[in-house]
């Protein structure tokens, strides 16, 4: 990370969704407005802007973490997986997104790239999920969703946990 005193950005180097980006940014810019405005990956939606809701949640070297807390300037030579990177490239969805499908696990869809991907960072890097309803609910605590009461999105929670090969 190199700051130019010229222009007064930052030089990043990136992998997002697997493809190398090199920009120069603001050292102030936000990940979620990156994501967003620059390369256009519209899936990672902003909420609260405070890192309450989760909508935001993308990965970052492989773990959960909220976009719109998160500066661009500090990520050089990380790796960051968005909601989009999800689906194969032959269309075929993951298989959290298929059961959110499956038991109808959102409603206006605003809060679901976040739990989406907290759900694949609990099913990647938990290795003996609980899968109680209060386990659950415990690892989808950082998600708001203002839409749902929930039960559908804990069914999906332990429906792509069982289904997936970990």
């Amino acid at each position: 990370m190199a700051l130019t005193d010229a222009s007064n950005t930052v030089n990043v180097e990136l992998k997002v969704n697997g493809k190398a980006v090199n920009a120069d940014v603001d050292p102030r810019l936000l990940l979620s407005d990156y994501l967003r405005h620059e390369l256009r990956l519209t899936g990672t939606h902003v909420g609260c802007e405070q890192g309450v809701c989760g909508c935001c949640t993308v990965h970052i070297d492989g773990h959960p973490a909220r976009s719109c807390l998160t500066l661009v300037g500090q990520l050089d030579g990380s790796e960051i997986r968005t909601v989009e990177d999800l689906a194969g490239a032959d269309g075929q969805l993951h298989v959290v997104q298929e059961a959110f499908h499956n038991n109808h696990a959102l409603q206006c869809g605003f809060c679901t790239p976040g739990f989406l991907m907290s759900i694949v960072g609990h099913i990647e890097h938990e290795e003996n999920p609980d899968l109680s309803d209060e386990g659950i609910r415990d690892a989808i605590s950082g998600n708001l969703c203002r839409c749902t009461g929930y039960q559908n999105i804990v069914s999906a929670v332990r429906e792509a946990i069982e289904g997936s090969d970990r």
